[in-house]
């Protein structure tokens, strides 16, 4: 069969009647690195290339997908279809050739998503193949990994670890797989030996590399008195020193630095080498937790889209977040009290003057730390913090994934759950915004799910200032009060701010946690959708359904991060771009109106 230019008339995500099988859709083992790659890249250009120019169909059970510049037609068999388009696949990647279907592997369809690509952007990237090869690297890393249980105890108290610690990371260090709608989810910068020792999939724990500073050479800033001292309790400095601890990967990297060699050489630094107690890796992989506080670290490496470091503005500006943001977050906090946002109140650095006399931009970025706060002053008790990310993994590769929260419970147990959760999640993150000007990011990466001892949600923790953002006409004296770099990159325009908090909240999270669900009763996922929609409209009908939030609920597309074209044109995350997905609201609200009936796949509804 062959399928020429222009067939293909359904939307990205119709699927052809029966496509979608009514049971035994969740996963029963772990894909090949192989197959994870290759599904990744599908579903990249399925989201981003060939959904969008209307190249896609789904039928009989499979996914036809043609990439119309390289003539290229691909099939791979769906585990399950979604109303989203973010369908599961199962098997290989085949593609036609002379009238047969041949297996695809991952370095074949990574060229042929190089060469539509360059042909459909006329931009070049030399370096777009290798990452693929990286992050295939890292896949396979992280499923050849044994993964002990990390063990680290508090820094500063000799009480024992909290008894949800040991799942906690087991949530952060899980994730084998990455993102699925990146194309080098695993990509890391350096050796793999050098990624392995500090990566979370190897669930590494390791001690901190301690530098003593000049005191006059430490730059710090801090939103209250005392945000600091974690950093100081994690050792001990000479007089006139400051302890200032550094990620040990970045100070290999570091370590050649001519400035940094001539302080230590003057004793203006003094390497104190590893010490203190150990740290874990979390899911960022420069983030790390010692059991009282979190510490993110600059790492001159590119983990999936960026390098992962702590820009000056960022430094100051996470402080100038946690000052500012102070009172509308405790405001958030009372009336939702089922949430709480990590912040961030300090940093500290090396200030070292480089020839114009100015501090050394690559030692006061490359050494720049910021203090998060720890989950003990802000966790509910009795509960057990597990990273969103986990919870909503395609595969359940860690202990804290939603099959093993809900232990096998039927349906409406699960739409429960779901209910419960989607009350505790969507209103503080629609308040910031619409009330407050506050664009939070609520992906999965940056969400705790906080469970009681029967699994169930009970509390959500948001974390990561970075990507939160002001909405400048709300803040406009507070911004006006900051240098211009770094009140900057604070702020989102009303209409870019809204499009980030809606594939946060909505496309990144929401959907992949409810894909999770639907893999375990495939009938509901049109329930599911229904309680989103319900849950936001409850929103909008005590906030006079702002129109933003109106023309959502009435079903107009949602915005999805091009993460295939902005790695492909390397553009900062900031700068990327949106595709726009066929909204599942218009069929979730027809099966409400149904009376809710969930007994039917929703690929046969009428």
């Amino acid at each position: 069969m062959s399928l020429p230019t222009g067939t293909f008339t359904a939307p990205p995500w119709a699927p052809a009647r029966g496509a979608v099988p009514v049971a035994g859709a969740a996963p029963t083992c772990l894909p090949s690195a192989d197959q994870a790659v290759t599904h990744t890249l599908l579903n990249c250009l399925l989201r981003e290339v060939s959904g969008p120019e209307r190249q896609t169909a789904v039928v009989d059970g499979d996914l036809l997908l043609r990439l119309p510049r390289r003539g290229v037609l691909l099939r791979v068999a769906l585990r399950r279809a979604s109303l989203l388009g973010a369908h599961r696949f199962t098997g290989p990647v085949t593609e036609q050739r002379d009238g047969t279907w041949a297996e695809v592997g991952w370095p074949r369809l990574a060229e042929y998503t190089h060469a539509e690509l360059s042909l459909r952007t006329g931009v070049s990237n030399e370096e777009f193949l290798q990452q693929i090869a990286s992050s295939h690297e890292g896949v396979s890393a992280a499923l050849a990994a044994v993964r002990p249980a990390p063990t680290i105890s508090p820094a500063a108290t000799a009480h024992p670890a909290p008894k949800w610690l040991a799942d906690y990371l087991a949530s952060e260090q899980s994730l084998l797989f990455g993102h699925r709608f990146h194309p080098t989810p695993k990509a890391r910068g350096g050796d793999l030996a050098d990624w392995s020792a500090y990566a979370p999939e190897t669930a590494s724990v390791f001690p901190l590399r301690h530098l003593a500073v000049r005191d006059h050479l430490i730059a710090e800033e801090s939103a209250r008195p005392g945000a600091a001292a974690p950093l100081d309790r994690l050792g001990t400095a000479p007089d006139g020193y400051r302890l200032l601890p550094v990620h040990p990967w970045q100070y290999d990297l570091l370590r050649g630095h001519q400035g940094l060699r001539a302080a230590l050489d003057r004793g203006d630094v003094i390497d104190l080498g590893p010490g203190g107690h150990p740290f874990a890796a979390t899911a960022s992989v420069r983030t790390l937790y010692g059991g009282d506080t979190f510490l993110k670290f600059s790492l001159n490496v590119r983990i999936t889209n960026c390098v992962r470091k702590n820009a000056s503005y960022e430094l100051s500006g996470a402080v100038a977040l946690t000052h500012t943001l102070e009172g509308a977050l405790d405001d958030l906090t009372a009336r939702f009290p089922g949430h709480a946002v990590l912040r961030e109140p300090a940093y500290r650095s090396l200030a070292l003057p480089g020839p114009d006399g100015r501090p050394d931009l690559s030692l006061l970025e490359g050494f720049g730390v910021i203090v998060r706060e720890g989950l003990a002053g802000r966790l509910l008790p009795g509960t057990t913090p597990l990273l969103a990310a986990a919870v909503a993994d395609e595969y359940p590769t860690g202990p804290g994934h939603v099959s093993r929260l809900l232990a096998g419970a039927g349906p409406q147990p699960t739409l429960d759950w779901w209910r419960t959760y989607l009350r505790l999640l969507l209103p503080p993150v629609l308040a910031a915004y619409f009330d407050h000007g506050l664009v939070l990011e609520p992906h999965l990466q940056n969400v705790l799910i906080c469970v009681d001892a029967d699994g169930m949600p009970a509390q959500v923790l948001f974390r990561d200032l970075e990507g939160t953002k002001l909405v400048p006409e709300r803040h406009a004296q507070t911004l006006a009060a900051l240098p211009p770099e770094v009140a900057g990159p604070m702020t989102y325009d009303a209409q870019r701010g809204w499009d980030r908090v809606v594939y946060c909240l909505l496309v990144n999270h929401v959907a992949e946690l409810l894909a999770a669900l639907a893999d375990l009763h495939p009938h509901t996922e049109p329930a599911l959708w229904s309680h989103v929609r319900s849950v936001m409209r409850e929103f909008a009908d005590a906030h006079g359904c702002p129109p933003r939030l109106g023309a959502l609920l009435a079903g107009v597309p949602l915005p999805a991060k091009a993460n295939l074209l902005t790695r492909w044109e390397r553009r900062a995350d900031r700068d990327a771009g949106y595709v726009r997905l066929t909204s599942p609201f218009p069929l979730a609200e027809h099966v409400r109106n149904l009376g809710g009936r969930t007994d039917t796949p929703w690929s046969t509804a009428e």
